[in-house]
């Protein structure tokens, strides 16, 4: 696995660098981690039925629960804020008026409230394993939800990659292995996905040394196994010869009538396309680090030139999916690692809140249309359906089809492992 840094993005309150890097699979000699996801996916059955997929849209920083999804109309201005509700088109719901977009079409959303079960610290790790860092963790550490489906699942068609971060923000696959790391096509690396630096003749030559080491194992081999080597090695070859994924990553290829949609004045949502296009030419899980949230000082203001971008790049996201017969077969989650704190600073900032915070969701055949928990009058604590995150995590396992209580993993030390705790089950709101 090559790890190329592009350089710093700056950094959260707690001093956490936020850091720009690619990872490219190897291709090595004893095994090369296309062939595994082909085998894994060939080993599922999974090409036969229609893929099912998840976007998350990650809000790193902590984005503010009240200033959102959960206006407190009601309460006095020093936790109200700056910002007023307006209507959806769902009756009785009501959200910021900076995602008029959004509230046009919230018939096809559902906005948690009452999110549980984080913990407070500036990483993505509860929003990609549904576990916090703060608790005894299995030999190897917690895998993330895109590495799980990229065991469980293996690669798209033509070996696509299952597992893509496109921002730096995913979590590692943790006992699982790097087989299983997220695939970052970004930053000066991208040029090595058209072969920059290597001529497709010198391709040739190391997978002809890959076939000859092969063919010593094969020699030495009674049961069999090398036989389906070739057929993998020859489609790991194929991701980094064709122009698939490349293709898929180049939005000039786009409609422009389809691009214009996430049109905002500094482009700043053109990766939400991005998502969307790997989903379609194969990806399981493509998570998106978008923003920064971490808002203790002029909150509003700061809110006032991120909430509108991100209520164009919602709206497209999940109104292109269903255009494309695509929305019930992917799952987008919005949501940050924890909210904010219900009384604005001195100031104007709202400081970290780890006791409750907001998740929005969308497509992956779930009933939307509404809001599910509620906070008390100032959000604070969740009043009404505390929702822990791990209820969600079992709730987009169920969306792409993995069983949480049946499906087991081992860890580094042999014992399986539950991708949930036992207690925790898909969302009876929404399944």
């Amino acid at each position: 696995m090559l790890t190329i840094h592009t350089g710093e993005k700056g950094r959260f309150c707690d001093g956490v660098s936020r850091r720009n890097f690619l990872q490219i699979g190897g291709l090595a000699m004893g095994g090369m981690a296309l062939p595994q996801l082909l085998r894994a996916e060939q080993a599922a059955g999974s090409s036969a039925q229609r893929q099912k997929a998840i976007i998350m849209i990650y809000l790193p920083g902590g984005p503010s629960h009240t200033d959102m999804w959960d206006i407190k109309e009601g309460a006095p201005k020093e936790y109200r804020g700056d910002f007023s509700a307006i209507d959806t088109n769902v009756r009785g719901i009501r959200i910021c008026e900076h995602f008029p977009r959004v509230a046009r079409m919230f018939d096809k959303f559902v906005a948690i409230r009452s999110t549980v079960g984080q913990f407070e610290d500036h990483s993505p790790f509860d929003c990609m394993t549904g576990r916090t860092r703060q608790r005894p963790m299995p030999s190897g550490g917690w895998p993330s939800i895109g590495a799980v489906m990229s065991k469980l699942q293996g690669g798209g068609p033509h070996g696509t990659p299952a597992y893509f971060d496109l921002n730096g923000h995913a979590v590692g696959p943790g006992f699982l292995g790097a087989p299983y790391k997220g695939f970052m096509p970004s930053g000066e690396g991208r040029a090595d996905l058209v072969l920059n630096g290597i001529t497709a003749g010198r391709l040739e030559d190391r997978k002809g040394l890959l076939n000859r080491f092969d063919q010593l194992r094969r020699d030495a081999d009674n049961s069999r196994k090398m036989e389906g080597f070739d057929t993998f090695n020859q489609q790991a070859f194929g991701v980094i010869t064709s122009t698939r994924l490349l293709d898929a990553l180049d939005l000039q290829k786009e409609d422009p009538k389809v691009l214009a949609r996430y049109k905002t004045p500094n482009d700043q949502v053109n990766s939400f396309c991005t998502a969307r296009r790997l989903v379609e030419a194969g990806a399981r899980f493509v998570t998106l680090g978008w923003g920064s949230w971490d808002t203790h000082g002029n909150n509003f203001t700061h809110l006032k030139g991120q909430l509108p971008p991100l209520d164009v790049g919602l709206s497209a996201l999940v109104g292109d999916l269903a255009d494309r017969s695509m929305l019930n077969d992917v799952t987008v989650v919005v949501w940050g690692e924890f909210g904010r704190t219900p009384r604005v600073n001195g100031g104007a900032g709202r400081d970290h809140w780890p006791r409750v915070m907001g998740t929005l969701l969308a497509g992956g055949g779930m009933k939307t249309g509404q809001v599910i928990g509620a906070t008390d009058r100032e959000g604070s604590d969740a009043s009404d359906r505390p929702v822990h995150i791990q209820e969600i995590f079992a709730t987009l396992y169920r969306n792409v089809g993995i069983n949480v209580n049946t499906v087991t993993l081992p860890d580094l030390n042999g014992r399986p492992q539950f991708l949930v705790d036992g207690s925790r089950q898909p969302m009876a709101e929404l399944v």
